[in-house]
């Protein structure tokens, strides 16, 4: 089925995405939801279509089964849609993740950071990636499974990744919202390790790094202060990331230029302000922040504690993470060149479902990033 937009994945931030196509769309849109649970991609579908009804939009709605893990179901997917924007939703690693405890991973994952998931959340996405590389690269690919991390590996590896959504999306439109202001007047740097300190209480903040923001081009020096009645769900913040792309989206179907933030904009770490044209995403940073400065800023969070792609494409893991993995996986901890992903990704995987199956009843002390 030719379409649009392909959405891969059946999950509550895929479902935030379908939804707010369904009710905000004023141009006719083909979009396929794909995934291999046929009940939820069913009613997704169904759903979508109704809403899209609600509110008078002509976008429409289809489902697409298929296992994104099977060899081939990728290829065969973009091969037979043809999309004109691929918005990647699905992950083997639920992001909800960052409010489980009681087993040994989510405990891993709490004191090492969201970047022990990074490896298993790139496969789909990899997937999606090479099929779309195969396919002559037709489509923009938003990849929305952790992309301040995921989209720097699909650079490395030689595809082309427009961006994600959410994370520094999230935080530009909450501030936003706070203020009561045009977004266009704002600008903010976040890594999705800023987003921390504003799931804790406005007094549990001191210490912590904070984004950078900027208000028709003046910082402001506390951020923290400024938004101090902004806390985020201990969860994930779905409700907002999952419609940050939206607009995107619709602009990229329309060849419209766009303005806004994304994170992992052409494999970059991190979030940034940018502007896309011609599905390519470019930095719209404030005056006297260098392009240099502004990565610098973004990559010093994961090599500080987190995951790293040098230029040489050699993976790495750093600080805390690195320490929690060597104890259970110092084969995995080393390191490895981008070209072994594969096989660095199903000892991932093998190491979490182990994990899993441990029983971590211990007191959480330390918050999630």
């Amino acid at each position: 089925m030719i379409c649009d937009v392909l959405r891969a994945g059946t999950g509550l931030f895929a479902a935030r995405i379908a939804f707010a196509l369904a009710a905000t769309t004023k141009e006719p849109l083909a979009i396929v939801i794909a995934g291999r649970n046929a009940a939820r991609r069913d009613w997704l579908t169904s759903a979508a279509n109704a809403r899209a009804r609600i509110f008078g939009s002509p976008a429409r709605f289809a489902g697409e089964d298929v296992d994104l893990l099977a060899p081939g179901a990728a290829d065969r997917l973009v091969e037979t849609t043809a999309p004109r924007v691929i918005v990647q939703a699905a992950s083997a690693q639920a992001s909800a993740v960052i409010a489980r405890s009681g087993d040994a991973w989510s405990r891993l994952v709490a004191e090492g950071g969201l970047s022990a998931t990074a490896l298993t959340q790139s496969q789909i996405t990899m997937a999606m990636a090479r099929a779309n590389t195969r396919a002559g690269s037709r489509a923009a690919l938003i990849n929305c499974a952790f992309p301040d991390v995921v989209n720097a590996m699909v650079a490395a590896q030689g595809h082309a990744i427009l961006s994600g959504m959410g994370n520094v999306g999230i935080l530009s439109s909450v501030f936003a919202g706070a203020l009561d202001l045009d977004p266009a007047r704002l600008k903010v740097l976040a890594h999705y390790q800023t987003l921390a300190p504003f799931r804790r209480a406005p007094g549990d903040r001191a210490g912590a790094r904070a984004p950078r923001v900027w208000i028709d081009g003046r910082e402001i020096e506390d951020v923290f202060a400024r938004f101090a009645g902004v806390k985020l769900t201990p969860e994930p913040v779905i409700d907002i990331s999952g419609a940050t792309g939206v607009p995107l989206i619709q602009a990229l179907c329309a060849g419209a230029p766009w303005r806004g933030h994304l994170p992992g904009p052409e494999g970059l770490p991190g979030g940034y302000p940018v502007i896309v044209s011609e599905a390519r995403a470019a930095l719209d940073l404030p005056n006297g922040l260098t392009r240099g400065e502004a990565i610098a800023w973004n990559a010093a969070f994961e090599a500080s504690g987190g995951l790293i792609v040098e230029a040489d494409g050699a993976v790495r893991f750093c600080g805390r993470l690195r320490e929690l993995l060597d104890a259970r996986a110092p084969d995995l901890a080393a390191g490895f060149p981008i070209s072994d992903l594969d096989a660095a990704t199903a000892r991932s995987s093998a190491l979490r479902a182990a994990m899993m199956n441990e029983t971590d009843p211990g007191p959480r002390s330390f918050m999630r990033p």
